[in-house]
């Protein structure tokens, strides 16, 4: 079964996306989540090949992304323009927004109010 919202977490190190998937799966365990991190050589960076699949696989249609760094940024909105998923993107602290973001999932909060919630934590 497709799950509606799910949530995409991109970071420039594995441990660092692997870390935060577990933390915020105790919080949303219906909620679909993909996480990425590294180059494709296992090395700090980021990999459009592997961002691209953490999207592809995520179970769900419309997915709230989450990133630490410039370039993870721009291979979601990369893939953003491809994809035929809604990515919706905030620039949010990546643990932060996915944590309240999937709690919130979780309990079937309206969209509205998690954007809202989001809109109150943007970094610049």
């Amino acid at each position: 079964m497709t799950k509606k919202y799910g949530i995409v977490i991109v970071s420039h190190s594995a441990d660092v996306a692997y870390g935060i998937h577990q933390l915020i799966q105790e919080v949303a365990r219906d909620v679909a989540i993909t996480h990425v991190g590294g180059t494709d050589d296992g090395k700090i960076g980021t990999s459009f090949e592997k961002v691209s699949t953490a999207f592809e696989t995520n179970e769900a249609d419309h997915i709230y992304a989450f990133y630490d760094l410039g370039s993870a940024k721009m291979n979601i909105e990369t893939i953003k323009e491809i994809s035929d998923k809604e990515i919706i993107l905030f620039d949010v602290p990546i643990l932060e927004g996915a944590y309240i973001t999937a709690a919130q999932l979780q309990m079937d909060e309206s969209t509205q109010k998690i954007n809202e919630n989001l809109k109150t934590i943007i970094i610049k």
